[in-house]
């Protein structure tokens, strides 16, 4: 299958592939439709065999697709397409469209070595932005890693590929592709060796991996199988940063250590508390919280009771055995099942209750805004509106032939979509007409000038007809306006074109070097003689050569034309 400028549901045309996976292969794109470039995700057709994976990944990608905030890449748009296959079978594969970033991998920048702590720093801070707005939308990304995390050109950071990981281990794919995607053993959290349930704290737990490796250059776990570095994340404390880098600050130490807690319970409990001992410690200063007690369970007596049935499975998967799988979920009291069983009863009927009570109404929640209307406005009075209502604004500008410049064309989402808090709302500036510099079309045919005018968007108008000595019939002389003027698209280009005649003076009575000069400057071919002496004698005294006739009448003549003149000479 050849996936290079092919078109991929009727609007996204594939174009270069800029990264490669074991579970996806990314291209560059265009989306006809709203004329964006754009990055596309084609999974492999070998995932789309399961339908529970199918159905996984459509959820994620709605809900990715919900978040909107300057340090996530944006989704745009999910799906599946059908494609045939080299050997004819026809395959399913599904898709992502995401917004399009020009920048670096973090895994590259890591690769070149440590990064100062400033800069790691502010690197951490951007990851732990994204992660607690996901986290607020209820959103656990699970492969935080710096595979999974871009720096923009100009220095934002940009976390990815949320909810694809858990597209994956919901559905029944296989333990490679769930490995693959999944990343590598080194990302792993604790609970998640273990087998055991996992929640924001587990990306918490990724990202002070990922601050790890920005400080050191290296991860904090290295083993020669998976399943070995995923002991170490149950059993093993890391080191301490500085004792690889000396740049590394005590204070920082402590935030790592604190980050990378065994148990859950004595890690950070949200970003936002991640993101302050991070900005303490940054500015020099440690942070007031104690350093995380040893998880006793895991250095005195091995794994946790939690890990002998759960972690069994989870490693042996990474081994790729699953002969050892056990299932250790028991059975809650039946009296709690019937207490859950009544209690959700009665919500729901309250819940009716309540719905049913109501008067047909719009009911936007308090943490939701409606996009207002500000197409008209200047850009700084819509961009005070929208930041009134707490929406986050990027603006575009873009040409437009009947906005006038620096006013507002319209937004993305457009208005009056129900957004959250925090939303990136897209507004489309217009910088008025799209100038055109008016070429030199002088010397060519009116058909030609006016392919080649009509190419730039400008409109052609009057063609006005002009004597000419040199311009050959029916080729311009000039245009209005002028060339090399700045004109707009849909300006009319007026032309001035050669008739193919030549306006002849009178001569007659001139001296004939002038007569001469000012013919043959206009193209004609000149001949002369003497008059005849009656004709000369006739004359009134005068001095030098003066003619005396011309062949061709003053006025209109054709182009190039012979004239025969006549001259008296004084004596």
């Amino acid at each position: 299958m050849t996936d290079d400028n092919r078109l991929l549901a009727g609007r996204y045309r594939i174009g270069d592939i800029i990264g490669r996976g074991g579970m996806s292969n990314v291209y560059v794109g265009r989306d006809e439709r709203l004329g964006r470039q754009v990055a596309i995700k084609l999974l492999k057709s070998s995932l789309a065999g399961d339908p529970i994976f199918r159905t996984r990944f459509r959820q994620e990608a709605q809900a990715a697709s919900r978040m909107a905030h300057p340090t996530i890449v944006r989704v745009f748009d999910a799906g599946e397409e059908r494609v045939i296959e080299p050997g004819g079978a026809e395959a399913i594969v599904p898709f992502i469209v995401m917004e399009f970033v020009q920048g670096i991998l973090l895994k590259d920048l890591i690769r070149q070595g440590p990064v100062d702590p400033a800069e790691a720093v502010r690197i951490t801070d951007g990851i732990l932005t994204a992660l607690e707005y996901s986290h607020r939308a209820g959103v656990v990304h699970r492969d935080i890693k710096p595979g999974n995390i871009m720096l923009t050109n100009s220095g934002q950071v940009k976390v990815m590929d949320f909810g694809i990981a858990r597209a994956i281990s919901d559905s029944s794919a296989t333990v490679a592709q769930t490995t693959a995607i999944l990343g590598t053993a080194q990302y792993f959290s604790p609970e998640q060796a273990r087998g055991e349930s996992v929640d924001a704290r587990t990306d918490l737990y990724s990202t002070g991996i990922v601050l790890f490796e920005l400080l050191t250059g290296r991860a904090p776990f290295r083993g020669e199988t998976p399943v070995a570095v995923a002991y170490q994340h149950v059993s093993e404390a890391p080191v301490a940063p500085s004792s690889v880098n000396p740049k590394v600050s005590p204070a920082l130490d402590q935030v790592v250590a604190h980050a990378l807690a065994k148990d859950r319970f004595a890690r950070f409990q949200s970003a936002a508390d991640f993101k302050t001992d991070l900005e303490i410690a940054g500015a020099g200063k440690i942070p007031s919280k104690r350093l995380p007690a040893e998880d006793f369970q895991a250095s005195l007596f091995g794994a946790p009771p939690t890990l002998s049935a759960g972690s069994d499975s989870a490693l042996t998967q990474l081994a790729g055995d699953d002969d050892y799988a056990v299932k250790t979920q028991s059975r809650p009291p039946v009296i709690w099942i019937w207490a859950g069983i009544a209690s959700v009863a009665v919500i729901l009927v309250a819940i009716l209750f309540w719905v049913f009570s109501l008067r047909e109404t719009t009911i936007i929640p308090v943490t939701s805004r409606q996009v207002p209307v500000v197409t008209g406005q200047t850009y700084d009075s819509a961009n005070s509106t929208l930041q009134q209502l707490n929406l986050v604004t990027q603006r575009f500008d873009k040409t437009d032939p009947t906005i006038p410049a620096g006013d507002v064309i319209n937004t993305d989402p457009p208005s009056g979509t129900i957004v959250q808090t925090q939303t990136l709302i897209s507004v489309y500036v217009s910088t008025g007409k799209q100038a055109v510099t008016l070429p030199d079309v002088s010397a060519t045919t009116v058909a030609d000038a006016s392919t080649k005018l009509t190419a730039l968007g400008l409109v052609i108008g009057s063609t006005t007809k002009q004597n000419s000595p040199t311009v050959p019939a029916d080729v311009i002389i000039s245009t209005s306006p002028a060339a090399g003027s700045q004109s707009f698209v849909g300006d009319t280009i007026n032309f001035v074109v050669s008739n193919g005649l030549v306006t002849v003076p009178s001569v007659v009575g001139q001296p004939l070097d002038l007569a001469q000069s000012t013919l043959t400057g206009l193209s004609l071919t000149v001949t002369s003689d003497t008059d005849t002496e009656t004709a000369c004698a006739a004359l009134t005294p005068f001095t030098g050569t003066q003619v005396t006739y011309q062949s061709l009448e003053a006025g209109d003549q054709p182009q190039k034309s012979s004239i025969d003149l006549k001259y008296c000479t004084a004596k």
